[in-house]
């Protein structure tokens, strides 16, 4: 399952929501996540992939970011099975 994302870093608490996605892009999935870690060294990444594990029941070895490692748009993918 691919997801795009708006990473939220250094927020007050952790949250993933569910946002329309915007005109035009009706088939895409798009998620706001809000995390308490800074963007250094990748650790705001390593909580967007344990946030949205816990969110969709997989364990973080199934969640990968594709694209936006250094960027707050990023496009995620979601691994049915181990690889």
């Amino acid at each position: 399952m691919k997801l795009f994302i708006t990473a939220k870093p250094e927020s007050r608490e952790e949250q993933v929501t569910k946002i329309d996605p915007p005109v035009g892009r009706a088939g895409e999935t798009h998620y706001s996540v809000a995390v308490k870690e800074p963007p250094v060294q990748g650790r705001a990444n390593a909580a967007i992939v344990r946030a949205l594990a816990a969110r969709f029941g997989v364990s973080a070895s199934r969640v990968h970011i594709v694209a936006g490692h250094t960027a707050r748009r990023k496009i995620v993918e979601i691994y049915e099975t181990e690889n």
